[in-house]
């Protein structure tokens, strides 16, 4: 993937500036690596609860999803969408001398994901065992949501660490804070899409045509006989 590939480039970048790190310093790097602030990354995850909805049809909700083309009917629907957000600042310091600045960055940046919106066929009435069964099965998307959640901050926490490992960032005067912006805007929010996306195999997983049979065959039958009820 791309942004991945940038990463890796920055990655690649920091090595190299570790090791030109080893050479003997220079005045001014003295003064940014020994006097400014060590870079600081924070990251946070965190869940925003949960809805149920049990207005639509189950017609709607299969149009919804499209799963009426793979010969399924979509019974309940678990929606939210992974979110991120981050601020960035840190202290400057300037060397006239060489039209350079140093900053020690700090990044803090917020993962979630959006209020869950739980979804199921106002055919199947609440409290009934159909309800619960299909009640349950969203049960199993929303920890999987939450589950890549805790995937997805362990992720970039590691890679956020490891890209500033606590090292000013250089960059021509003038231009230290718009390159770190940008950096986080591009760079490691693309990143971030991408692990979250990550989480969608594991979604799949839930929805499988086994689990499907599972769910018709439930309730002694009820949830077919609904469906067979509702399709004359």
């Amino acid at each position: 993937m791309k942004c991945w590939l940038a990463l890796a480039c920055l990655l690649a970048g920091a090595a190299v500036g570790a090791a030109q790190a080893a050479a003997p310093r220079t005045p001014f790097q003295i003064r940014c690596e020994d006097t400014i602030s060590k870079s600081v990354s924070v990251l946070k995850a965190q869940q925003d609860g949960y809805t149920i909805n049990n207005q639509l049809p189950y017609r709607a909700l299969t149009a919804r999803t499209g799963s009426s083309n793979r010969g399924m009917q979509t019974l309940g629907l678990t929606v939210t969408q992974g979110m991120h957000k981050a601020s960035v600042g840190g202290p400057i310091l300037q060397d006239r001398e060489s039209g350079y600045e140093c900053i020690a960055p700090k990044v803090d940046i917020q993962l979630y994901y959006s209020s869950v919106r739980i979804y199921v066929g106002n055919e199947f009435a609440p409290g009934t065992c159909a309800y619960k069964e299909i009640l349950a099965h969203e049960m199993r998307h929303l920890k999987a949501h939450m589950d890549n959640l805790a995937r997805v901050q362990k992720v970039v926490g590691d890679a956020l660490n490891k890209r500033f490992a606590g090292q000013p960032m250089y960059a021509p005067s003038g231009t230290a804070m718009s390159a770190l912006q940008h950096e986080v805007g591009s760079t490691w929010f693309n990143f971030i899409r991408d692990e979250f996306d990550k989480g969608k195999v594991e979604q799949e997983k839930i929805d499988t045509p086994a689990e499907y049979a599972r769910l018709g065959k439930a309730c002694n039958g009820e949830i077919a006989q609904i469906l067979a009820r509702r399709s004359k």
